[in-house]
């Protein structure tokens, strides 16, 4: 059998670490091989989300001895992981163990100096805060996962489920893999990456009159708006409103619009039973094609995936 140990200290998450033992202790298609002795490890018993009482398994030493190990999600962001915990993650991976994180456990891979140099991901809500820590880790913010090879991030919460299937996807084959997702009634590969599920709020600038133009210029993205009719109605040069407009909103006024157009499209998709064309003239895209095009680009997926996915009619 292969040995997952789950790493576990005062402060994890309870929704990775119960994910992960469901899955890798579910009971795999007959004839399968090789499947996984799960073990929980930790400096003593542990609580989770401040609440659940956890008895490892196994000390955190152990960590070294597993094929496999799982990091799950980390709560207090603002504080340094625990020392020991941090030391055994570093060696078992020295020693030859496959390291995971799951959603914001990534914050104790990259403590552990594992992510340095690597393209690694997170839950999209705390990846600027990963990058801004450990500037060495190329964070990828609109991801699923990331496998690096030995070492594996998954972002939020249902992504760490994308992670661990892929993990029995490598281990066992696609079969293995999608008859266990069926098991769990969830899909064996989701499409897209976060970036469809990102809150997008737009910034909202100090400058009182030109809020104003932002809001009028929102309640017409059904016209041919571009961005000398905004100088225009600020009473602005071209290039004085772009130095305005990037100073209140961290973005040019052509990617203003833009991201104006997909949200609005974005939410006719879910609340609408309206034609891709129709939402296209809606949002001021012109045509489907041009439409289908910025919606791949920006969220990640198609607009026909976006709306299966959220629609909630």
């Amino acid at each position: 059998m292969s040995t997952v140990a789950v790493a576990v200290a005062d402060g994890i998450l309870q929704f990775e670490l119960a994910l992960a033992y469901e899955l890798f202790t579910s009971v795999p298609p007959a004839g399968t091989t090789g499947w996984y002795d799960l073990v929980i490890c930790g400096a003593g018993p542990v609580r989770a989300d401040g609440r659940f009482l956890l008895e490892p398994d196994w000390p955190l030493d152990r960590l070294a001895e597993a094929e496999t190990v799982i990091v799950p999600g980390w709560a207090d962001l603002d504080a340094d992981p625990p020392a020991d915990l941090v030391a055994a993650v570093r060696q078992a991976h020295a020693a030859g163990a496959r390291v995971a994180s799951l959603c914001t456990g990534a914050f104790v891979l990259a403590a552990a100096g594992l992510l340095d140099g690597r393209r690694a991901t997170t839950h999209w809500l705390y990846a600027d805060a990963l990058a801004a820590r450990y500037p060495s880790i190329e964070v990828d913010p609109d991801v699923l996962y990331v496998d690096d090879g030995s070492v594996l991030t998954s972002a939020g919460k249902a992504a760490a489920l994308d992670l661990c299937l892929h993990l029995v996807r490598t281990d066992h084959g696609s079969s293995v893999a999608n008859a266990i997702a069926r098991k769990l009634v969830v899909q064996p590969h989701r499409p897209g990456g976060q970036a469809q599920f990102v809150a997008t709020p737009v910034p909202e600038p100090h400058d009182r009159p030109f809020s104003e133009v932002l809001a009028w210029a929102s309640e017409r993205l059904d016209q041919p708006l571009t961005v000398d009719d905004l100088a225009r109605r600020a009473n602005l040069s071209t290039r004085h409103l772009g130095r305005r407009f990037r100073a209140a909103t961290g973005t040019t006024a052509r990617q203003w619009l833009l991201t104006q157009r997909i949200r609005r499209a974005q939410e006719l998709l879910e609340t609408t039973g309206d034609s891709i064309d129709a939402i296209a003239r809606a949002t001021g895209m012109g045509t489907a094609t041009s439409l289908r095009r910025h919606f791949q680009r920006t969220v990640g997926v198609s607009p026909a995936t976006y709306r299966k996915t959220f629609q909630t009619l």
